[in-house]
């Protein structure tokens, strides 16, 4: 078995997305004589590799707290859209011609390979990135994926500067029919297609928080 990374690195040079557009700051702090360093960080949780819980568009939804490993933890299958270009909108129509293996508790990993290719490159990586229409959510939440990861910018409103809450559609059919949103993952060209994979995305329990950063990875056959 090999461990496949399926995590973007983030730095100082990172920016949100552009529904709040902030950049990532780091502050280190030293003593001596010799080295010894504790660091901060001031950044928005939906920065780089992260899960969204229901908090994120439910007034008293879960919160990292609330959420079970075992609900991020387990048999994946890749969904491969490694074909569409940018600006895409994932359909119903991409998810019945290439998600039909998908079963009920499922973990459902799209991928487009758009991380991959773009990830770093600020402001094209969350404007022109494929997006999912509202309808291929619910395609994955009825066919009863326990939780749906994208590697690319699945939500078009928040590359806008203006938005209603009512308008973060694809969060609002997967976090509030009881399932978990990944999102920002790459990689996923490197775990193979047709089979499950063991699939984890240990995330920080922060008290309150609608997300976490996180460490996805998966298990693979050598």
């Amino acid at each position: 078995m090999r461990i496949v990374d399926l995590s973007v690195p983030i730095g100082e040079a990172t920016l949100s997305p552009p529904s709040v557009n902030l950049q990532l700051q780091m502050t280190s702090y030293h003593r001596g004589p010799g080295f010894w360093q504790a660091s901060k960080i001031e950044m928005l949780l939906h920065t780089g590799s992260h899960v969204d819980f229901s908090k994120h568009t439910v007034e008293d939804g879960e919160t990292a707290v609330d959420v079970a490993l075992d609900r991020v933890f387990g048999p994946a299958r890749v969904i491969d859209l490694s074909h569409v270009g940018p600006n895409h909108e994932i359909s119903v129509a991409d998810m019945e011609a290439h998600a039909q293996a998908i079963q009920p508790g499922d973990i459902a990993l799209v991928r487009t390979d758009w991380t991959e290719k773009h990830w770093g490159n600020f402001p094209t990586y969350y404007m022109k990135s494929p997006y999912c229409a509202a309808e291929a959510a619910q395609w994955l939440v009825d066919r009863g994926a326990r939780a749906i990861g994208f590697d690319c910018f699945s939500e078009y409103c928040a590359r806008l500067p203006d938005f209603t809450s009512e308008d973060f559609i694809i969060h609002k059919v997967i976090l509030e029919n009881g399932a978990i949103l990944m999102q920002q993952m790459t990689n996923l060209s490197q775990l193979p297609l047709g089979e499950q994979v063991q699939f984890f995305a240990p995330f920080i329990k922060i008290d309150g928080a609608e997300g976490s950063p996180a460490r996805f990875f998966a298990l693979v056959e050598d």
